[in-house]
């Protein structure tokens, strides 16, 4: 298995990672939608995910760039700016005093990431399985 084939591999896997990390966002806001959980204690549960999140996916991002998967990268591009940008204007972590108001914009943002994240690993699914097959003719 060639440099491309553990490149996507490692991508499935980081990709499935983030899949995960959007359903528990999600699964979180619906708690915080029934009540179940406090705002105070959904915006530590989930901050402490905002970050590895973001770089996470910016790490991502940087090994398409250096390994000249010029698809993959500007796929990724639009997402990571959109990250640096809330990072940026410091509008990235959860405030438990405006969760409520701002709750339909972050589930908003949770759905399309969690599609993102889909669509992509399902690409990066297909990538590694080329790979591997062009790697063993």
């Amino acid at each position: 298995m060639g440099g491309e084939g553990w490149l996507f591999l490692f991508s499935v896997l980081m990709a499935a990672v983030l899949l995960f990390t959007m359903v528990f966002f999600i699964i979180m806001f619906s708690d915080l939608e029934c009540d179940y959980i406090n705002p105070i204690d959904l915006c530590n549960k989930l901050n402490q995910f905002v970050l590895p999140e973001m770089i996470a996916h910016a790490f991502l991002t940087l090994c398409f760039l250096l390994s000249g998967q010029w698809l993959a990268f500007l796929l990724n591009a639009p997402l990571v700016g959109y990250n640096v940008n809330k990072i940026m204007s410091k509008n990235h972590m959860y405030d438990a005093t405006e969760i409520f108001r701002t709750l339909s914009g972050h589930k908003k943002e949770s759905f399309i990431k969690l599609g993102f994240y889909l669509v992509s690993f399902f690409y990066y699914l297909y990538r590694m399985i080329l790979a591997l097959i062009s790697g063993t003719s």
